[in-house]
């Protein structure tokens, strides 16, 4: 008997499944859902996409059941040689695309989560940027269900 993996982890890999079918200015994308996220410099190389739960937030609906927050860390990393406009500006739209496209969105493999909240409150680490020469966008989504 195969345990059903926890719904946070149901809502993570649906995301991975979205970003990995979605039609977005990127092209052969290969999210992935990681828990710590660690590359070498070399793989950086590439655009990666991860996926990332993070935290889960239970509150009551009713006696029965209830609202479950479910959010989730989309980090899009590429390094890069100039920095420059030409260079990170797609990649910042890039991130918006995604932002987008899970704005109040129901997932395909998982309906009852819905979108209720997209941040992206770090644009571009400045740390990754100036030790690495790595552009670093966290995208984080909240989703909420009753449960």
């Amino acid at each position: 008997m195969t345990a059903t993996p926890a719904t946070v982890i149901q809502i993570a890999e649906s995301v991975v499944a979205e970003i990995n079918a979605g039609d977005f200015s990127k092209t052969n994308l290969s999210a992935q859902r990681l828990y710590v996220p660690n590359f070498d410099l070399e793989d950086m190389k590439e655009l990666r996409v991860t996926v990332v739960p993070r935290e889960v937030e239970y509150l009551p609906l009713d006696r029965a059941s209830n609202k479950y927050h479910a959010t989730i860390d989309v980090a899009v990393q590429k390094k890069f040689s100039k920095g420059d406009a030409k260079e990170i500006d797609p990649l910042v739209f890039f991130v918006e695309e995604l932002a987008d496209y899970f704005r109040l969105k129901r997932l395909n493999s998982f309906v009852a989560a819905r979108c209720v909240k997209v941040e992206n409150s770090v644009l571009y680490s400045s740390e990754h940027w100036t030790q690495f020469n790595q552009f670093t966008s966290l995208l984080t989504l909240t989703f909420e269900l009753a449960k």
